[in-house]
C-alpha cells in the first residue's frame, strides 16, 4: 500500500492550515483599529441586540433547529441513493421508503408541536 494517493490531500490540508494561520496572524496587524461602541456590540442584522432572556426559550427555537437537521440529514442520504438507485434495486427502494417514513414522523412531530407556526 502506497501513500502516494494521499499526498494531494495532505498537501491541501497543510495549505488550508497555513492559510488559516496566516489570516489569523496578519488580520490584527493590517486591519483598521478605529473602535467605537457600535462596532464592539453584537451584530443582529441591523436590529438592536436583545438582552439574554431570563426564562426558558420557546420550544419553536429547538423545533426549528431539529427541522433543519432532519431535512439536512435527509438530503445527505437521498443524494447518494438517487445516484445509485439502479444498483440497489428493490432492497434500496424499501430501505429509502422506511427512511422517508421515519423523516415524515419527525416532520409530523415538529408540525404538531407548532414548529412551523410563525408569530
Amino acid at each position: 500500500m502506497s501513500i502516494a494517493p494521499y499526498v494531494p490531500i495532505a498537501g491541501l490540508l497543510v495549505l488550508g492550515a497555513l492559510f488559516a494561520l496566516f489570516s489569523c496572524t496578519i488580520a490584527p496587524l493590517v486591519g483598521p483599529k478605529r473602535f467605537n461602541k457600535a462596532k464592539l456590540e453584537a451584530y443582529e442584522c441591523g436590529i438592536e441586540p436583545a438582552p439574554v432572556p431570563a426564562g426558558r426559550f420557546p420550544i419553536r427555537f429547538y423545533l426549528t433547529a431539529m427541522l433543519f437537521i432532519v431535512f439536512d440529514i435527509e438530503i445527505i442520504f437521498l443524494y447518494p441513493w438517487a445516484v445509485s438507485f439502479d444498483m440497489l434495486g428493490t432492497f434500496g427502494f424499501v430501505e429509502m421508503l422506511l427512511f422517508i417514513v421515519t423523516v415524515f414522523i419527525a416532520y409530523a412531530y415538529v408540525w404538531r408541536r407548532g414548529g412551523l407556526d410563525w408569530d
